[in-house]
């Protein structure tokens, strides 16, 4: 079986705009406060959109919805998570797995795991148990312990598709 590896990070200051939501996965966090960024600033939808970049040797989420962008300006992420996975299949591949760690010291995001879970695998269009994630804090250490921000790691697998050769 054909498979490659890839990796993503992003990493989201909080915005200073009370009303801003938190959107992680897809899943707005009501225990907020909302990251900045030029799109929706979901963390965990722009790694996992980097790792299955990364995978295929595709550039990255800046070479593909720049932020000098004006039209992915406040963008929802898993609809440009969906352009890359449309861009993995074009090539004759799927995603095989995805596991992502969001690292934040606040706000606590256990009871969120399964929507932001049943999300992504809706946007990667596989199985739920194909998608993993974990949470964790950096114990009060450095900007993300300081809670100035959120970041997600993510890792990705894509499977080559069954009878396509994947060259263009």
């Amino acid at each position: 079986m054909d498979l490659r590896i890839g990796n993503g990070l992003d990493v989201h200051p909080f915005a200073d705009d009370p009303a801003r939501p938190l959107v992680l996965a897809g899943v707005e966090v009501p225990d907020g406060p909302g990251l900045a960024g030029h799109s929706d600033a979901d963390v965990v939808a722009h790694a996992v959109a980097d790792a299955l970049l990364g995978a295929l040797a595709l550039g990255d989420l800046g070479t593909w919805f720049g932020v000098d962008r004006p039209e992915t300006a406040g963008a929802d992420s898993l609809t440009l998570l969906a352009t890359v996975v449309a861009g993995v299949h074009d090539r004759g591949w799927r995603v095989g797995n995805v596991d992502v760690t969001v690292v934040a010291q606040r706000p606590r995001l256990a009871a969120h795991r399964d929507p932001m879970r049943a999300a992504l695998a809706h946007t990667l269009e596989v199985d739920v148990d194909a998608v993993s994630v974990k949470f964790t804090t950096t114990d009060r250490l450095g900007a993300l312990g300081r809670a100035e921000g959120i970041a997600a790691w993510a890792t990705a697998v894509v499977v080559r598709e069954n009878g396509i050769d994947g060259h263009h």
